[in-house]
């Protein structure tokens, strides 16, 4: 399990963890778990189109992932959010469908691209994302304050001298990234489980902003830990793991918030 060619799994797994629950905190505080959804699925079919070029996938991945932040971020100035997440979802599975079809070597590297190939990362993976997620942490730290106020408290933004507009826009360009990034490695299907199990087990347990970050980055690297730990002695798929661990964390997170609950006012009931 940490024999030497494991070294560039536990590396990079690490890092997409680390990013995934930092900026994943900001995902359910903001209710853009659908966003969170769309961009990944709607990216994929850009690694078809990559292969369709002869280009690596990740040029494909960004790019597709660029136009579904355009596409959000229009879309969500004329509706709801979830009504532009769904929007930009069909629109790109949509090109995808056509890209696959056109193209007949893209078998394994599309599976990898699903369910991911944490297990196969090679040294030449490592440079992209630690460059993406050194950008990605950068515009966390700097847009910490204003973006927490402003998916805490939208109405309070504005006075504040913020601008909505923008705001969803530089946060779309982290989520894109970090998308782009995780999804060579750890696939379409899993970077939805990381960006949201995580941080919603952390702001169930905890409404303080720098504990319920600290507990989702924590959270997330246990998570994927321990699922390539499992992984190993298994052989069974990571995202088999990845998803029944973030499914687990947080069904016991609402059970252990909902008893807790009725303690404090059961107690409080009793209280002259």
């Amino acid at each position: 399990m940490f024999q030497s060619f494991m070294l560039h799994t536990w590396i990079a797994s690490t890092i997409i963890a680390l990013v995934a629950g930092t900026l994943g905190f900001f995902v359910v505080l903001r209710r853009s778990a659908f966003a969170a959804h769309a961009l990944p699925i709607g990216s994929f079919p850009g690694a078809a189109a990559a292969v369709l070029l002869g280009i690596q996938p990740l040029w494909g991945l960004l790019a597709f992932v660029a136009v579904g932040v355009v596409l959000l971020q229009q879309l969500q100035r004329l509706g709801r959010r979830d009504v532009a997440a769904g929007l930009v979802l069909v629109t790109l599975m949509a090109l995808g469908s056509l890209l696959l079809s056109m193209t007949h070597s893209y078998g394994p590297g599309v599976f990898a691209l699903l369910f991911g190939e944490v297990l196969g990362v090679s040294a030449a993976d490592l440079l992209p994302v630690a460059i993406i997620s050194a950008v990605v942490i950068f515009g966390v730290i700097s847009l910490y304050r204003p973006l927490l106020l402003q998916s805490a408290f939208p109405e309070l933004a504005v006075p504040r001298g913020l601008r909505p507009g923008v705001m969803d826009l530089l946060f779309l360009v982290l989520l894109g990234l970090v998308v782009a990034m995780a999804l060579p490695v750890v696939g379409t299907l899993l970077v939805f489980s990381l960006l949201v199990a995580p941080a919603a087990t952390a702001q169930s347990l905890s409404a303080n902003p720098i504990r319920a970050l600290s507990l989702s980055i924590l959270l997330s690297l246990g998570m994927m830990w321990l699922s390539i730990v499992l992984s190993f002695w298994t052989n069974w798929p990571i995202g088999f793991f990845i998803g029944a661990i973030g499914a687990t964390l947080f069904s016991s997170a609402r059970i252990f918030r909902y008893l807790r609950d009725r303690f404090n006012s059961r107690s409080a009931m009793v209280t002259p």
